[in-house]
């Protein structure tokens, strides 16, 4: 399945690609616009590449990297949800990128560092850091 960024981006290009096709020519082969025309499409097509990275390639390349921040800061004791939505406490930290994580006392399970949600993990987290002060 892809995603919405995947027909954005095709109906984006599309739309570029149809924007910069010079206009036809009218009577007698003579062109009905001025020569800014071809400018004014050029500006008009750098300003909407500009607010595509602003609103989509930029925001999602920080939480990206948000992410890959939190998961290294991972350690043992840290209390986290995973994207399915179980929650437990951090036993271990292994070398090959995976977790051992206590559910309940004495049960343990072995999940893969990129299944721990981050929203989920700061939202659990949140109401015992306020709690501290």
């Amino acid at each position: 399945m892809k995603s919405i960024f995947y027909y954005l981006a095709t109906a984006c290009t599309l739309f570029f690609f149809s924007a910069c096709v010079p206009p036809t020519t009218q009577q007698g082969g003579k062109g009905g616009s001025s020569g800014m025309g071809g400018t004014v499409q050029f500006l008009f097509l750098g300003g909407m590449i500009l607010v595509f990275w602003l609103f989509f390639i930029r925001p999602q390349a920080k939480r990206a990297k948000n992410q890959k921040k939190f998961i290294e800061d991972l350690g043992k004791g840290d209390k986290i949800v995973t994207i399915a939505g179980i929650h437990g406490i951090i036993n271990k930290v292994n070398e090959d990128g995976t977790l051992n994580i206590e559910i309940s006392p004495g049960s343990y399970i072995k999940i893969e560092k990129s299944a721990i949600s981050m929203d989920w993990t700061a939202a659990l987290n949140k109401p015992a850091a306020t709690e501290k002060k």
